[in-house]
């Protein structure tokens, strides 16, 4: 069994107060009129960025750098707490469940062994995101899977597709679609009645998270488990052009929930008892309210009408700690030894603090996919409601100032060693492809580092500043080579709603921090997983030998 027992920092002494702060969807990229981090008033990152050049620097987010299988797969806010706060690169879900998948191992495990007794006289449903984006799922994955399960004796199956635009192009579903339907018609012509059941954007049916608004899951609960919704048509192509004509502003993630009918008007795929599911979704976030909804008797958020007697498994297992759901067709990576159990361990007190939305981040995927505190004595996690019921451009402000003040508080009360906050706006107003607004989100995260780094000063302390990946600094999609615009084929620039694969800045700084330590020049590639080392550093720690190093030294 490992020892917890941390030995002393030969040169870094301890008793400074550090605050940890995550700026969420924050890279660093060409810094033009398109890049929202550029343009907006961030005097605060600026100083840090023209301060001492050996306290600033730019570490990679995504791909095998966090445990991502290929150079060009965008990191994403799990994945990256993930490494930022265990220390080691793990093998995340997209890997995870290629491997499974090309073994066949998937196949032969118990969770795949679960749903398949479903399957002589009940209905396979799939349900998940259609994208080829790799932050939620991937479309060969599913194409994959049906093929899979077909070939191992499914004789029906329903797909309940959530369309993308977020960490896609918007208007790329149509093409899904199409794609979708030639393997379904491949699996058709082998004798498995396979067809597309209902669908709807990401944003509008199912994939809410961290139980901002029940009425998403509703929404999807409505169309995949009792066959209803305001819109039925005869397939899901003819679903997204008509909406799309009724309404030529809707995009992608906001199409609402549909159905698909016979010719006799009738739902071809809802969820009855004796079926079997599986939200093939391999990230946890925003399947968790999904799967409660279908696993949990005791279940009160919306009214269910009807509870089908069900085979349910998760692509993966979304929450340990709950152990929800209870059956899974991939296991998760096995994440142990987080930076937060060795702080615990080692009795530093930690606040960690931040809204709805990103609250799971600075807690159970900084934990190492573990949910609830290590210490209660220790630790105190605080959440502050995220606005509900409108998109993130409306208020980009989202809560950052509450959290700073929160942090602010935290660390001149003198309880704690150590203060880790997420700011949101960088990823979640982003993710709208509203410039404007997240010009107004990115100057508001700026002024929220501003408040906590004055606490900091304030007591003596130091502190960290870096990002989970990059969103903000690049709402256009752009030619790989000269990183200029790439327009459509109406002349038009392509708003980029998605995570990119810049890298994200990392910077040390405050009173406490001793003059001699700076950034190491040997660790050119060094990425998150760098930093909670780092961290137990600048606590006075040396870190676990199997961790990633730190990227700082002390210059004798």
């Amino acid at each position: 069994m490992a020892s917890f027992v941390l030995p002393a920092h030969p040169k870094i002494p301890k008793g400074k107060k550090l605050a940890v702060i995550i700026l969420d969807g924050w890279g660093e990229q060409v810094s033009d009129e398109y890049n929202a981090i550029h343009v907006a008033e961030t005097p605060t990152m600026d100083a840090l960025k023209n301060g001492r050049p050996d306290t600033w620097r730019l570490v990679k987010a995504h791909g095998p750098a966090v445990g991502l299988p290929k150079e060009d797969d965008m990191g994403n806010s799990e994945v990256g707490h993930n490494a930022l706060g265990a220390g080691r690169i793990f093998e995340q879900g997209a890997g995870l469940v290629d491997t499974a998948l090309e073994t066949g191992k998937l196949f032969q495990g118990s969770g795949f062994k679960y749903i398949q007794e479903a399957f002589p006289t009940g209905t396979l449903h799939l349900i998940g995101l259609l994208s080829d984006g790799g932050v939620h799922s991937r479309l060969d994955q599913l194409q994959a899977l049906i093929k899979g399960c077909a070939a191992h004796g499914a004789k029906r199956i329903r797909l309940h597709v959530l369309t993308d635009g977020r960490d896609v192009l918007d208007g790329s579903s149509l093409g899904f679609v199409d794609d979708l339907e030639q393997t379904l018609k491949e699996v058709r012509a082998s004798g498995c009645d396979a067809l597309i059941a209902s669908g709807g954007g990401r944003m509008e049916v199912t994939m809410d998270r961290y139980e901002n608004d029940w009425n998403v899951v509703k929404r999807g609960w409505d169309a995949q488990v009792l066959g209803e919704a305001p819109h039925k048509f005869a397939s899901a192509t003819e679903a997204l052009k008509k909406l799309k004509e009724a309404d030529p502003k809707v995009n992608d993630q906001y199409y609402p929930p549909f159905v698909i009918v016979d010719e006799a008007g009738q739902a071809v795929g809802p969820i009855v008892d004796g079926d079997a599911v599986v939200t093939f979704n391999f990230r946890a976030d925003r399947m968790v309210m999904m799967a409660k909804a279908l696993e949990f008797a005791d279940f009160s958020s919306f009214d269910r009408v009807r509870w089908p007697k069900i085979k349910y498994a998760g692509m993966l297992q979304y929450d340990g700690e709950l152990k929800l759901p209870n059956h899974f067709l991939v296991s998760p990576p096995e994440i142990d030894r987080t930076s937060g159990e060795y702080m615990v361990k080692n009795g530093i007190s930690t606040f960690a603090c931040s809204e709805t939305v990103k609250f799971g981040h600075v807690t159970f995927f900084w934990n190492g996919n573990r949910s609830g505190q290590f210490s209660h004595e220790l630790e105190e996690y605080v959440e502050i409601p995220s606005d509900s019921g409108i998109t993130f451009n409306v208020a980009p402000e989202m809560k950052a100032i509450l959290i700073a003040e929160k942090a602010r508080d935290a660390i001149l009360s003198g309880k704690f060693d150590t203060v880790r906050v997420n700011l949101p706006n960088g990823d979640m107003v982003g993710h709208t492809g509203d410039f404007h607004a997240t010009v107004v989100g990115c100057a508001t995260a700026d002024k929220a580092v501003k408040i906590i780094l004055d606490a900091v000063e304030q007591v003596g302390g130091m502190f960290l500043v870096t990002a989970d990946h990059g969103n903000a600094e690049d709402m256009v999609k752009r030619n790989p080579k000269t990183t200029k615009p790439v327009l459509d084929k109406n002349g038009k620039l392509q708003i980029l709603t998605s995570h990119t694969c810049a890298p994200v800045p990392i910077a040390i700084g405050g009173p406490g921090l001793p003059k001699n330590v700076r950034f190491r020049k040997d660790l050119p590639n060094g990425g998150l997983a760098n930093v909670a080392a780092t961290t137990l550093n600048l606590l006075g720690f040396e870190a676990p030998a199997d961790y990633e190093p730190s990227l700082i030294e002390v210059v004798d």
